[in-house]
C-alpha cells in the first residue's frame, strides 16, 4: 500500500513537471516569434497609428556636387533630385549621406536665410584659422593655407548624415536644410569644388 502511494505521488510529480515545462516552453516560443518578426510596423503619425506588413528596400545613389566657391552651400535640392525616387518608395527608413574627401563636410542648418551660411563660413574660419598654417602651429602646409585647415574643419563638422525617412520624405525639419561645407578655395590639389556624395537608403516599403 506504501509503495503504491509512493508510485502514485511520484506518478503526480512527473505529470505536473511536464505540464509546468510545456507551459514554459509554449510561453518562450511565443516570446521567440514575437521577438524575430521584422517586417511587421506600426507607423505612428498625428492623427493614428497604422501597423502593416511591408518588405525591406536598400538603394544607393551616387551624385557630384559642385561648390560654387569656399563656404557652406545648400544641397538639400540635388539631394532630393537624386535620391527622391528611392525615398518616396519608403514608408519608413533612413537616408545616410557621405562625402568622400577630407576637406569638405556635411551638416543640416537653416535653409532659409542665406545670411547663415556665410556667418556658419566666418565661425569656421575663426575656429581653425588660416595663421595657424604659417605660424608653425601645422606641420601638413604643402598644400596651401586652407588645406590643413580645411582637414580639420571637416573632422569637426564630419562627413556624413543620417536622415529618417517617414512616409515617403525625409523627414527634416520645416527650416532643416543639407549644408555641403566646401572648406578650400580650390578643392584638393587645385582641382576645383566637384564633391562625390553617396546617398544610401535603407527602409521599409509597401
Amino acid at each position: 500500500m506504501k509503495r503504491h502511494s509512493l508510485y502514485l505521488l511520484s506518478l503526480s510529480l512527473s505529470v505536473s513537471i511536464c505540464t509546468v515545462s510545456s507551459f514554459v516552453n509554449a510561453q518562450q516560443q511565443r516570446l521567440v516569434d514575437t521577438c524575430i518578426s521584422p517586417t511587421t510596423v506600426a507607423i505612428q503619425t498625428n492623427s493614428d497609428t497604422e501597423t502593416s506588413t511591408m518588405k525591406p528596400l536598400w538603394f544607393q545613389h551616387e551624385i557630384t556636387v559642385t561648390a560654387p566657391k569656399r563656404g557652406c552651400h545648400l544641397i538639400t535640392a540635388d539631394i532630393q533630385k537624386a535620391a527622391g525616387e528611392s525615398i518616396r518608395q519608403c514608408q519608413i527608413g533612413l537616408c545616410n549621406i557621405f562625402v568622400q574627401h577630407t576637406s569638405a563636410s556635411l551638416t543640416i542648418n537653416e535653409n532659409a536665410d542665406p545670411d547663415v551660411r556665410t556667418d556658419m563660413e566666418t565661425a569656421l574660419n575663426k575656429i581653425v584659422p588660416a595663421q595657424w598654417n604659417r605660424d608653425g602651429t601645422f606641420r601638413h602646409t604643402m598644400e596651401g593655407d586652407d588645406d590643413m585647415p580645411g582637414h580639420v574643419k571637416s573632422s569637426l563638422m564630419g562627413v556624413s548624415l543620417t536622415i529618417p525617412i517617414r512616409q515617403g520624405r525625409l523627414a527634416l525639419g520645416t527650416w532643416q536644410g543639407i549644408y555641403l561645407n566646401e572648406h578650400r578655395d580650390q578643392g584638393g590639389w587645385g582641382g576645383g569644388h566637384a564633391r562625390n556624395i553617396i546617398i544610401t537608403i535603407q527602409g521599409q516599403g509597401k
